[in-house]
């Protein structure tokens, strides 16, 4: 009996030893578990030994080794959400521009020392193998980083989210340099092996495409609409786990890739013609093919078109069917959901939303409207109207027929909401309309973003204050309880913990570690302006992180800046709002100065360009070749030296954002007064101790307010004063004459003096500015110009920099997504935290 009873103990759970060993080789959280767990994922999974492996391979190792322990994290969170029946958010997204995912997860995770120790009695570096990884390039800047940063906050906030958007086989593209000029090559980022995301083929939904609209009676005798005859393609997810702040929770990223219905026609191949047996299957998947096709032309705009309907049908069609696991009863879905486009890309979610709603799942038009506007709120994200999307009706006749009939139908009754309210104003009709009419009938998908949601905010308090009273100012009149302002914000955890750890571990020295979820908690830091100590070991810091980018720029580059220089940085999107050409003739206009004086006492300075162009941007990519134009004079001028030099960083990426912004002096953020929504490199660099130069735009407003107008740099015309001068008027050449300087600078470009002698290389620039000047650089020069003498006045004494370093650092807790998010769940989702 005794030996029957030992033998039941023993067989009762005939996997409790391998659990026990499983524990402490995929779940342990100490260093000696986290090496076993490593050499066993190099060996079981990557089928390597310390011979064969790549760097390549012990990177993925060690991300396999963090990804396990995640897996129990996420699996028990999506539980719980299950379990509570607790509301979503559904962040729906064109761009995700996460970066790397291992330093993130790791420190999430509270595992940087004992992932540093483990892998480090192996002989490896945690710097080293997270430099391996390959950024997720799914985003084109600002719009897709802030998308990340929101993930990160909303999972460190424990609010329940799924992210939703495209797994781009190919992200934006690597940017090459030769001869100065831009060349776009492939972002292959997963022919290495993605080791975060996980495929769920059986989560794979049906989009459609094209085809007719059928009506019919059914069998109450109510008119209805059948989709048919359509070109279908599969949308397969992937998820990628996003892990809040050391608290158990993991949310989800799902991005979807297209498939074709068919790998291959059987009946072409067997006719030998193998290209139309495949070529269905090229069609389909090449939705999902790129990040940002060249719209210059029909096929790539309507290519664009598709991953934008692509992407939102499968999404709601996921979010249906979660829902429809616990409920039937449609009316629930504003209490069980709040789905947030992230700008209009996303728009076509509201017909989408109410062709699921009353075409498959049979609810009154009038109920799934009431659930519609209830359900959806609205991100704009741009002040430039060219952004603001319209697509041609054609097009919708083309691909999704019956949503054009949907949105003929939501015009059709607002239109009578309108004339209710203004009657006999046709004008506002017109102004209102959903539909642009002129040669070519448009789609205006911010409008329609605005009417099918019931919250429209802006991301800077300019920003929204414009949006109120230029872009969309009949619908602010018509829906005021809709517009709202959500400030934009940044994630401490990846821009000052992660890119900046010799200086999170200072301010942590000195006021602990709270910050890192509550970013006010840096206003601790203000006393220590006047502890000579402190300003001592910052200094140090910054230097630290000087020289880094001085090594990086050596081994890039071939080029040898001085660490003790002013860096002086613009890195971001190349546009002509944001103005790169101004900070470029500022160079030119320092350079013509110290060739004038060379004797003079100068403070070195190393002015700092990084950005991609658009391909099709023309002007754009020449203001590119001008930075190179101009850097090959100056760089190489032998009474110049290291007084100054011009540095353009190729291939500009979340990853090298993490390496110049720490070791960032200045920070360029002089975009034209009114263009820039709200910019969050600003945000960056004044969390990583760089002063900022920049107009009244965006957030350099409210970090002006946060910080005060003795700690930041702020020049030329505001929003206001920009506007009245277009009234009256303006006349670049009126500017022009009244600054020798700048006449002198447009002269030497103009005559070939940075073009070998080819006066007409940069004509079109030169043109731009003395005729149109759109984005008024030449009325803000003399004012930016002085501004950069009070920069240079200031920087000569490094203490009193420093404590307006600190003291920027100190008032940046209003920056935080943790706010932003904060802001969006109170005023805008009504969803509360979820504790795991």
């Amino acid at each position: 009996m005794e030996d029957d009873k030992k033998k039941t103990e023993n067989t009762s759970h005939p996997f409790s030893l391998h659990a026990k060993v499983l524990d402490k080789i995929k779940q342990g959280m100490d260093a000696d578990s986290l090496k076993d767990s490593f050499i066993s994922n190099l060996l079981f999974s990557i089928a390597k030994d310390q011979f064969t492996a790549t760097d390549y391979d012990l990177f993925l190792s060690l991300a396999f080794v963090i990804r396990e322990r995640l897996m129990e994290r996420w699996i028990k969170t999506q539980q719980i959400y299950h379990q509570k029946l607790c509301k979503r958010v559904y962040y729906l997204s064109l761009e995700y521009l996460t970066g790397r995912n291992l330093g993130n997860a790791v420190i999430n995770l509270g595992l940087e020392q004992d992932v540093e120790k483990g892998i480090g009695e192996l002989g490896l570096k945690l710097e080293e193998l997270r430099d391996q990884e390959l950024d997720a390039g799914l985003g084109n800047g600002g719009l897709g980083r802030l998308a990340a940063c929101f993930l990160d906050s909303m999972a460190t906030l424990q609010i329940p989210c799924h992210g939703y958007g495209i797994r781009y086989e190919y992200g934006i593209f690597n940017q090459a340099i030769v001869n100065g000029y831009q060349m776009e090559n492939p972002d292959t980022w997963l022919r290495l092996r993605n080791p975060w995301e996980i495929g769920r083929p059986e989560f794979t939904f049906t989009v459609k495409f094209g085809g007719r609209v059928e009506q019919y009676h059914d069998h109450k005798g109510l008119l209805r609409y059948k989709w048919v005859d359509t070109q279908d393609v599969l949308a397969m997810p992937y998820d990628t786990p996003i892990p809040g702040y050391q608290n158990s929770i993991v949310n989800t990223l799902r991005l979807w890739s297209s498939k074709a219905t068919n790998e291959f026609n059987l009946d072409y191949f067997n006719h030998g013609d193998y290209l139309k047996a495949i070529s269905e299957k090229f069609e389909s998947e090449n939705i999902s093919k790129v990040l940002y096709p060249n719209d210059n032309n029909f096929s790539g705009r309507e290519l664009r078109f598709k991953q934008q309907y692509f992407f939102v049908s499968a999404s709601l069609q996921d979010i249906l069917r979660r829902f429809k696991r616990h409920s039937n009863d449609f009316l629930e879905i504003p209490d069980q959901m709040a789905i947030q486009l992230n700008d209009t890309h996303p728009s076509i979610a509201i017909p989408e939303f109410m062709r699921l709603l009353v075409d498959e799942e049979k609810l009154p038009w009038e109920d799934a409207w009431e659930i519609t506007v209830h359900t959806f709120a609205y991100t704009n994200h741009t002040l430039m109207p060219e952004a603001l999307e319209t697509w041609p009706v054609t097009l919708f006749e083309k691909l999704l027929p019956r949503h054009l009939q949907i949105i003929f139908e939501i015009n059709h009754r607002f239109l009578k909401q309108v004339a209710m309210k203004y009657p006999g104003n046709n004008d506002k009709l017109r102004d209102m309309s959903l539909i642009e009419e002129g040669n070519e009938k448009k789609v205006r998908m911010a409008y329609l973003s605005i009417i099918g949601g019931h919250s429209t905010n802006g991301v800077a308090a300019l920003h929204t204050k414009l949006l109120k009273s230029t872009f969309f100012n009949h619908f602010y009149n018509m829906f005021p309880e809709r517009f709202n302002n959500k400030t934009n914000g940044i994630t401490q955890r990846r821009w000052l913990k992660k890119c900046n750890p010799e200086l999170s571990n200072l301010i942590s020295s000195k006021i602990g570690e709270d910050w890192v979820t509550d970013l006010y908690q840096l206003k601790k830091i203000l006393p220590f302006t006047e502890d000579n100590d402190f300003i001592k070991k910052w200094i140090k810091v910054k230097n630290i992180n000087k020289q880094k980018l001085a090594e990086l720029v050596d081994k890039e580059l071939s080029i040898q800046i001085n660490p003790q220089s002013m860096y002086d940085v613009q890195v971001k999107r190349i546009h002509e709002y944001k103005r790169q050409l101004l900070l470029l003739l500022y160079a030119v206009h320092r350079y013509t100065q110290i060739k004038a004086s060379p004797g003079s006492n100068w403070v070195p300075r190393t002015i700092f360009f990084g950005g991609k162009a658009a391909p099709g941007y023309f002007m754009a990519k020449l203001i590119i070749k001008l930075i190179h134009s101009v850097g090959e004079v100056i760089n190489y001028d032998p009474e110049v030296q290291d007084k100054l030099k011009v540095i353009f960083l190729p291939n500009y990426r979340v990853s090298l954002a993490e390496k110049i912004i720490p070791a960032s002096d200045l920070s360029e953020q002089i975009s034209t007064a009114g263009k820039e929504a709200s910019g969050t490199g600003n945000m960056k660099f004044a969390l990583n101790g760089a002063l900022t130069m920049g107009t009244m735009d965006g957030a350099n407003i409210e970090i002006l307010e946060e910080v005060g107008e003795d700690n930041i740099f702020i020049f030329g015309l505001k929003a206001h004063e920009i506007e009245a001068l277009k009234k009256k008027g303006y006349h670049p050449g009126d500017f022009i004459k009244k600054s020798p300087s700048l006449h002198n600078i447009l002269h030497l470009i103009e005559c070939g003096f940075f073009s070998l002698g080819n006066a007409d290389l940069f004509k079109a620039i030169i043109q731009s500015l003395r005729e149109w000047d759109t984005f008024m650089l030449m009325a803000d020069f003399e004012s930016y110009v002085e501004i950069q003498e009070k920069a240079d006045l200031l920087y000569k004494d490094p203490v009193a920099w420093t404590k307006k370093c600190i003291t920027n650092v100190a008032n940046m807790g209003k920056f935080s997504s943790d706010r932003t998010i904060l802001e969006y769940v109170k005023d805008i989702w009504k969803v509360k935290p979820v504790k795991v």
